[in-house]
């Protein structure tokens, strides 16, 4: 019958068969745990540990004064370098080198300026903070837990930065670093440059601080 021949240019219809899924895992890290080891993110706990350090080197001052902390001469010293020397620092790399601040986890076009502002703030704070969290044992001369004070931020913020080494190392912006193009070694680009004369200027701005506690420290 012709209603049931098969047309013989007609190829017949491939059984259907059982799709092959293939199962991949990624195992990258996610954006949200690389947000923690970002430079930003490292300036508060690196603040933290200065704060602690500049209390302990303030320790002759403190001892001698029974004001209130925010009314001593160390307090407005210590603020003055967190507001005049360590924000600017952090607030120049996430100005200039948004992308290297974030690690290329994220663009940094596409953050806040909010959320910058309120990181670099958190920066500076983090300086008193750290400074506010050891008088109280700097002034019963308790240097143990200005110690842990010191080494665990420092610590922490030191690891990081191992494990963001790679990211560290090369300069570019976020496209360029994940479309493998156009980076550079941070010691041949602006970047680079940067880094220099904020170490310089940081360097600088430690040692007057410093000096300037020890000063008030000595019997007049």
């Amino acid at each position: 019958m012709i209603g049931a021949s098969v047309a013989p240019w007609r190829s017949p219809r491939p059984a259907p068969t059982a799709r092959a899924h293939s199962l991949t895992v990624d195992v990258r890290p996610s954006p949200l745990v690389l947000c923690l080891f970002v430079p930003i993110a490292f300036a508060p706990l690196f603040g933290l540990a200065l704060g602690a350090a500049l209390a302990w080197i303030a320790a002759a001052e403190l001892a001698r004064d029974d004001g209130p902390i925010v009314a001593s001469r160390s307090f407005a010293i210590v603020a003055a370098f967190a507001g005049f020397v360590w924000l600017p620092v952090v607030g120049y790399f996430v100005a200039f080198h948004g992308d290297w601040s974030y690690l290329y986890v994220v663009a940094w076009r596409r953050v806040p300026s909010a959320v910058d502002l309120g990181l670099v703030l958190l920066a500076a704070v983090a300086v008193v903070g750290g400074f506010w969290g050891a008088v109280r044992f700097v002034g019963k001369r308790r240097f143990g837990p200005v110690a842990v004070l010191v080494v665990a931020p420092g610590a922490l913020a030191i690891a990081g930065l191992s494990i963001a080494a790679r990211r560290l190392a090369v300069s570019g912006t976020y496209a360029q670093f994940h479309g493998d193009f156009g980076t550079e070694p941070i010691g041949a680009s602006p970047l680079g440059k940067g880094v220099l004369l904020m170490g310089v200027v940081l360097t600088l701005g430690v040692a007057w601080t410093a000096r300037s506690l020890v000063t008030l420290g000595r019997p007049e």
